[in-house]
């Protein structure tokens, strides 16, 4: 039997300049193979 695993997660990253500006990043994990992607 063929098994896959699948998970999306959102979260926020705060930049490294003093900023009020916040990051929404992306993370795909599919079998244990996660990329990330951002909204800049």
């Amino acid at each position: 039997m063929l098994e896959t695993s699948f998970g999306l997660s959102f979260f926020m990253k705060p930049p490294k300049k003093e900023t009020n500006i916040r990051y929404i990043y992306l993370r795909v994990t599919v079998d244990g193979v996660r990329k990330e992607t951002s909204n800049i």
